[in-house]
């Protein structure tokens, strides 16, 4: 094994999982170590019950994503979502168009295929994301969220070009999580602005990821029955020792998935998104009693994808 190890730190990797689970001495910009967040944020009507929710418990949300996709969402509902968290100053991250279980393919549905489910089939379904893209950011988006490998580099590419806003936060879902340093650092590279990691790696794992990478890392402290239903409220505080810069991440055991959303699902949205920041709240009071000097970002923060007023 000495062999592949050097190999691994030559190019400037961990060349083992870190047992002794180092302090981060990584920092968001205002030189905070965790941010929160609230997922599964699906629509103005769940966006204004966080807010509200949020404010009643005292629970600072730096950003709210949603899974359903922008092209489910008609633009009145994306104005009055950017409104809201312009207002606010959250960042309000929506998912990118369609993927492969929206499609008629059913590979995506097959045991050994399920890993494909949020990719992006063929070259006609890289353009419908990128319209996607397009009239979310015409207007206000500043924060999109993305699980094709393909789309995040062509949406870096685009970025960098000048051809998207240089300020928008690209996001990578947990549903193309980077399991070791070596692809966590690939999705930094090809674009990635904040990287969500799979919520059952060991403290170690996760202390080589981020040695690996400089982005935010993201994480599901309590994660939904679909990616595992893990509930890891204690190891907070080593997470953000371990993981800083973070965003902590509150999704929900025993709920039911409601993706792709609408409003024949609101009423169960809104009890779920106020019962996700119930959730941050009990978070909140693990951190104060048991790492009370970790430091959380400010709102609105410096890095934030919060949204731009809409192009004229």
């Amino acid at each position: 094994m000495p062999i592949s190890r050097r190999w691994l730190e030559q190019t400037g990797l961990p060349g083992a999982d870190l047992r002794d689970c180092p302090d981060s001495t990584k920092r968001f910009p205002d030189g905070a170590q965790f941010r929160i967040e609230i997922p599964s944020t699906e629509g103005p009507r769940a966006l204004a019950a966080v807010l509200e929710e949020a404010h009643k418990r005292n629970v600072p949300v730096h950003r709210v994503s949603q899974g359903s996709g922008i092209m489910l969402l008609p633009e009145q509902e994306i104005a009055e979502m950017l409104a809201l968290g312009r207002q606010a100053g959250i960042e309000v991250n929506l998912f990118i168009g369609p993927r492969a279980t929206f499609d008629i393919g059913a590979q995506a549905y097959s045991t050994a295929g399920k890993t494909l489910g949020l990719s992006l089939r063929g070259a006609d379904q890289l353009v419908y994301a990128l319209e996607d893209l397009r009239r979310a950011v015409r207007l206000g988006l500043r924060s999109v969220l993305v699980s094709d490998l393909g789309l995040l580099e062509v949406i870096g590419k685009l970025r960098a070009a000048g051809e998207l806003p240089r300020e928008l936060v690209v996001k990578t879902s947990v549903m193309m999580a980077p399991a070791n340093p070596a692809s966590a650092r690939v999705l930094a590279r090809l674009g990635a602005d904040t990287i969500n990691i799979p919520s059952d790696l060991t403290l170690p794992q996760i202390a080589a990821i981020r040695a690996a990478v400089d982005v935010p890392i993201d994480f599901y402290v309590e994660a939904p029955d679909n990616i595992g239903g893990f509930i890891r409220h204690y190891e907070i505080p080593e997470l953000i020792r371990v993981a800083a810069p973070i965003y902590l991440k509150f999704g929900l055991r025993n709920a039911p998935d409601v993706y792709p959303s609408g409003t024949h699902l609101e009423p169960t949205v809104v009890a779920l998104c106020r019962e996700r920041v119930r959730r941050a709240a009990i978070a909140l009071e693990i951190i104060s009693a048991y790492c009370p000097e970790a430091v959380l970002s400010s709102r609105p923060a410096p890095g934030l994808g919060v949204p731009a007023p809409p192009a004229v």
